[in-house]
């Protein structure tokens, strides 16, 4: 009788070749649902302190504990959909900033990101609509690309304690800076720090600026 091994060269039978498959699965996916959890603690530790808010400050207005919100910043506690919300409102920002952390090849992780892969701020109705172009908020600046509509405009003064700058990337675009108006067109740019500023698009086309800002405050 010829005698035929059910096991493989290496020696690793079939079944052991699928309990391995399952288990590096299984690995790949925790690795990437921890990927997502630390980004998220990441963008919500870095908009906290853009806004100048204590662990103690966010907590009293989340109606939650110090500890509670101190261990969300560390990853070790997972905010529900809920607490996701009440997050943005108090930063004032979209809920949807929170999600798409998914970056499907590891070595990309926190250094590319994708055209089809950006998280988008703000509506069409709005008036402009940004992609974040930084692959988290977790750096010293982040990095934004702007869509204005044409006729869109800030019509109320902003000031943050940032260092700004922009580059006219397409249309016509123009920003006042402490009170002066500058028109801006392809291929353009600007700085300021810390200086009250408006925009508007007067053109007929979009405006399209790479906006970058230090530190993070999306």
């Amino acid at each position: 009788m010829k005698f035929t091994p059910n096991f493989s060269p290496r020696g690793f039978t079939p079944r052991h070749f699928h309990h391995e498959k399952k288990a590096l699965s299984s690995t790949a996916v925790r690795s990437e649902q921890e990927n997502r959890e630390r980004l998220l603690a990441g963008d919500i530790r870095t908009l906290r302190r853009a806004r100048g808010l204590t662990l103690a400050e966010t907590g009293l207005k989340l109606g939650r504990s110090v500890g509670w919100v101190s261990q969300v910043e560390r990853g070790l506690s997972i905010p529900s959909l809920s607490d996701l919300r009440a997050f943005a409102d108090l930063f004032g920002v979209p809920v949807s900033l929170f999600f798409s952390h998914d970056v499907p090849v590891e070595n990309e992780r926190g250094v590319v990101v994708r055209a089809g892969s950006r998280r988008t701020l703000g509506t069409s109705d709005s008036g402009l609509v940004e992609e974040l172009l930084s692959p988290d908020l977790g750096g010293s600046f982040e990095m934004l690309r702007s869509v204005f509509a044409p006729g869109a405009e800030l019509k109320v003064e902003a000031r943050r304690p940032t260092e700004e700058a922009g580059y006219v990337a397409s249309g016509n675009f123009d920003i006042e800076i402490s009170g002066v108006w500058h028109q801006l067109g392809e291929g353009d740019s600007f700085r300021f720090d810390g200086k009250p500023f408006r925009w508007r698009n007067p053109g007929a086309e979009p405006a399209v600026v790479i906006w970058v800002v230090s530190p993070p405050v999306y």
